[in-house]
């Protein structure tokens, strides 16, 4: 019976064969990796500059680890929520500076 209900459905198996998704859709995922990734890149290397985040309730935070500025970050777009917690995942699992991904 599913296989009768399967063979009936032209989509199906289409799902990561379709390569024309819109320009616009590519485009904002690339905006939106390049906004996390410029929001560390200046706190990288022997010249790496610290940032201060200001939490939704006043409380003040410098640093320059890549894991607390990704931390602290609000991020809606799905692209970049997936890189914020690629990095977490490497912070946790190797203990290592997550700037690297």
């Amino acid at each position: 019976m599913t296989a009768a209900v399967a063979s009936n459905n032209p989509n199906l198996g289409n799902g990561f064969k379709e390569k024309d998704k819109p320009e616009s859709v590519r485009t904002g995922n690339i905006v939106a990796a390049k906004a996390v990734s410029d929001s560390v890149r200046t706190s990288l290397g022997p010249r790496g500059m610290d940032k201060m985040i200001q939490a939704a309730n006043g409380e003040v935070t410098v640093t320059n680890d890549g894991a607390t500025i990704l931390n602290q970050m609000s991020v809606v777009h799905p692209t970049a929520k997936m890189l914020v917690e690629l990095s977490k995942a490497q912070d946790i699992e190797a203990g290592d500076e997550p700037l690297l991904l």
